[in-house]
């Protein structure tokens, strides 16, 4: 049977970094509130479009992996707040990579879209349908974010990741995954005023607003990814203590803690980046396997567990048992356009429209 070997790996972080101190300045809080709550101390703020940063992280993959993009037979793109529903955004990205010969496909389950395309793209491999796929995760956020409200705003920022998977004879690669969706709860998370179920001719169309039930999604968060992990645990006979490295998805340290405690895993083994960029969606594993193959955390043949949970309310889990590269075979020149502005300078117009509506919403 055909396996998807992770090839190459790449990231892309906007330079703007909005800090908890930044947030205090126009959100009643304070760091010692967020920190506490969250463990998140700052994220970042995207100048440019989400295209921009899924380009970047693309081609930042495809060098370590040495794949000439023209190799490339399909993108998966999982994201929320792509550069449009029309054309979609893996299609942008395709061309702008010059990866011509491939299908290009946007999944949007929220923050389990990157898991969700490796999966799909794995199956895809082993069935015999493609060779070369890209999938790539990210989020921009801030784009949508009502920055009059503080539950939520300070839990969100901006990046992309992506990996190459390759058909190879070896077992390597996602060697099992679970996905599932609990929408009787679909509500508990929920970004408003964004598609066709929403009347244009409201005043309120031009800003999104959002539901968010805290406890709700932090209870369902925890049991439906332990769950899971058990699972694909299980698929492949192994245990926890076969588990080399946890990335999971990183939406806050709390409920990190409280996987790695549910599901037996110690917590030195749980790669957490979530103090750095907060929950970055769709983003979150991506840039976290980046970081933790570059920082030396993954070896050859090392099993990782993933777990991830999202608006829907979806969630899944994936055991990865790496292959022999762990050094990028090209390293790419590529960048973000220049920023010129801070975090709360990129804001601010956003921060006082949001201020002024919620105003006059009272």
């Amino acid at each position: 049977m055909q396996h998807a070997e992770i090839t190459g790996w790449g990231k892309c972080l906007p330079p703007a970094v909005l800090s908890n101190a930044d947030l205090a300045t126009f959100i009643d809080t304070s760091d010692e509130w967020i920190t506490s709550r969250t463990g998140i101390k700052e994220r970042r703020i995207c100048h440019c479009n989400f295209s921009d940063m899924a380009i970047v992280a693309a081609q930042r993959a495809l060098a370590a992996a040495d794949l000439d993009p023209l190799e490339l037979d399909l993108i998966l793109l999982g994201s929320l707040t792509n550069d449009s529903l029309c054309p979609n955004t893996a299609s942008i990205v395709q061309d702008a990579i010059g990866a011509r010969n491939a299908a290009s496909i946007d999944i949007n389950s929220a923050c389990t879209g990157f898991l969700y395309g490796l999966h799909i793209g794995t199956n895809l491999i082993r069935a015999g349908a493609h060779k070369k796929v890209l999938v790539i995760g990210g989020e921009f956020i801030s784009h949508y974010m009502d920055w009059s409200r503080r539950d939520v705003a300070v839990l969100f920022g901006d990046a992309c990741g992506a990996v190459v998977i390759e058909a190879s004879d070896d077992e390597v690669g996602l060697l099992a995954a679970k996905i599932g969706c609990e929408a009787d709860a679909k509500y508990a998370i929920q970004i408003t005023n964004l598609g066709s179920a929403y009347s244009r001719l409201s005043d309120d169309f031009l800003y999104t607003g959002w539901n968010f039930d805290g406890q709700e999604v932090f209870k369902r968060a925890v049991k439906s990814m332990s769950q899971a992990c058990t699972d694909v645990l299980d698929q492949v006979g192994l245990s926890v203590d076969d588990v080399h490295l946890v990335v999971p998805h990183q939406a806050n340290k709390r409920i990190l803690d409280s996987l790695a405690k549910r599901v037996g895993i110690p917590q030195e083994k749980v790669f957490v980046n979530v103090h750095k960029y907060g929950n970055t969606s769709a983003g979150t594993i991506p840039v976290a396997l980046a970081e933790a193959v570059d920082e030396g955390r993954v070896n050859p043949g090392d099993y990782i567990l993933s777990a991830t949970f999202g608006a829907g309310l979806t969630w899944g889990a994936g055991i990865i048992r790496w292959g022999n590269r762990v050094k990028p075979l090209r390293i790419s020149d590529a960048e973000l356009p220049p920023c010129d502005k801070t975090a709360l300078e990129i804001l601010e117009p956003h921060i006082r429209r949001y201020k002024e509506h919620a105003k006059t919403s009272v």
